[in-house]
């Protein structure tokens, strides 16, 4: 808590002169910009006193928008990784700068913090986590009810387009259409944005920005005939970006416009930056059998020859696979439907084992999430104190979430970042 010194008297006593230093104590006004998770988490987390008070400004006419969408509408709160060391390992921004974080705050620190406001968590087989509702609105009720808990004065459609640091410290907020706030304390919490523009007023405060991109996103594959097979999911493939290192695994989703789930957009996360130069425009070479060879694949047609050679190819899938993809790789490789395993010609046999293992797609262009987009870029690391959040070129100035430079991948990953980014501003702002 602040103190200033209002006056002083100068009285006698017993021959003495002396100096009465009154003191009285400062209030601290904290203005919090975004109501987005980070935005909310610090809000509510912020010290309670009757010498503190808490103002949420959000730019819309909603709330927590992200935390009511995320996974399907079930809010993806954090993922089951209890080792910093991983932990870290699934952002490809910030890793190294998270551990400092991660150990102020944890995966556990946040199912624990839930589970004290009577929100329990659930895991589920991949490592996400949920809230055992399986409703974002359980996770957005609780946020609101700490708000409301601790007095925090919530003001929606207020968009800030000008921030002036004050020569006694404080700021004063001008926003978009009239009027103003003055705060001793500030937070920005705005989130991301895939436009470099829209971080210029958070660039006359003097702080450097990473050009802003995309991160999580889906892979375009216009008229090709793999997205007849929307729906269909794939447990496990493997994704290379051709002429690149990058390299991903895990669940695949095709759609009506190419291909999601998180062996895509990990791909995208990690290659926010490269694919950002290519404009989007690559090659992307899948193997629906990670753990198979062309060989091994061409093994396994030789064997159901012998064992299976009356039955009909298109009807027998050997591999755990989708029976429609299993069906749509057969024709490609133009083997007929009415094909035996003891029929099965060498050239199509090569052509099936190629198009399982290395099956090749052009990709034009990008899909992202309006509402869960996610972007590499934002305030530059280095111009801020990780250990307070505070920035390092403008003294009471603080940062949580995505507007700064980190970024992680799908499986909530970044929900955990806004948390612990928030905690920590929350308990050294004061």
């Amino acid at each position: 808590m602040n103190t200033v010194l209002l006056s002083f008297q100068i009285y006698t006593e017993n021959g003495y002169t002396y100096k009465k230093y009154q003191q009285i104590m400062k209030s601290t006004h904290i203005i919090v910009i975004g109501g987005g998770a980070a935005g909310f988490f610090t809000a509510i987390n912020c010290p309670t006193s009757p010498d503190i008070t808490v103002t949420l400004l959000e730019k819309s006419s909603k709330l927590l928008s992200k935390v009511r969408v995320s996974g399907g509408g079930r809010c993806n709160v954090t993922h089951a990784c209890f080792d910093n060391n991983l932990l870290i390992k699934n952002y490809p921004r910030g890793e190294k700068e998270l551990r400092n974080t991660f150990s102020r705050f944890s995966t556990s620190d946040t199912i624990n913090w839930f589970k004290e406001k009577g929100v329990e968590l659930k895991t589920e087989a991949d490592g996400r986590m949920f809230p055992i509702t399986d409703n974002s609105e359980t996770i957005i009720n609780c946020l609101m009810r700490e708000a409301e808990k601790n007095k925090v004065t919530i003001k929606l459609n207020v968009s800030i387009e000008e921030i002036i640091k004050n020569e006694d410290g404080t700021f004063t907020l001008n926003a978009n259409g009239g009027g103003s706030f003055t705060c001793n304390k500030l937070v920005i919490a705005t989130g991301g944005n895939a436009k470099e523009e829209a971080y210029n007023w958070l660039k006359k405060l003097r702080h450097s920005i990473s050009k802003p991109v995309p991160s999580l996103f889906t892979f375009n594959i216009p008229n090709n005939d793999i997205t007849k097979l929307m729906g269909v999911a794939v447990p496990h493939v493997k994704v290379k970006i051709a002429s690149t290192k990058l390299e991903t695994e895990g669940p695949l989703m095709i759609t009506h416009w190419g291909m999601s789930g998180p062996a895509v957009l990990k791909a995208s996360a990690w290659g926010a930056r490269l694919l950002n130069e290519m404009n989007y425009n690559f090659t992307a070479f899948l193997s629906w059998l990670p753990m198979y060879t062309e060989e091994k694949a061409k093994i396994e047609f030789n064997n159901q020859r012998e064992e299976n050679p009356a039955k009909i190819i298109f009807n027998s899938c050997p591999f755990e696979l989708p029976k429609r993809l299993w069906e749509h790789l057969v024709l490609r490789a133009g083997i007929l439907e009415t094909t035996r395993w003891a029929d099965l010609p060498k050239k199509s046999a090569n052509l099936l084992a190629h198009f399982l293992i290395n099956d090749e797609y052009k990709i034009e262009g990008k899909t992202t999430f309006k509402e869960e987009f996610v972007t590499c870029g934002g305030i530059l690391l280095k111009e801020i104190d990780l250990s307070t959040m505070e920035s390092k070129v403008l003294p009471g100035l603080y940062f949580a979430g995505e507007v700064i430079d980190i970024d992680g991948v799908t499986g909530g990953f970044n929900f955990q970042n806004a948390w612990s980014n928030a905690w920590i501003v929350a308990n050294n702002i004061i």
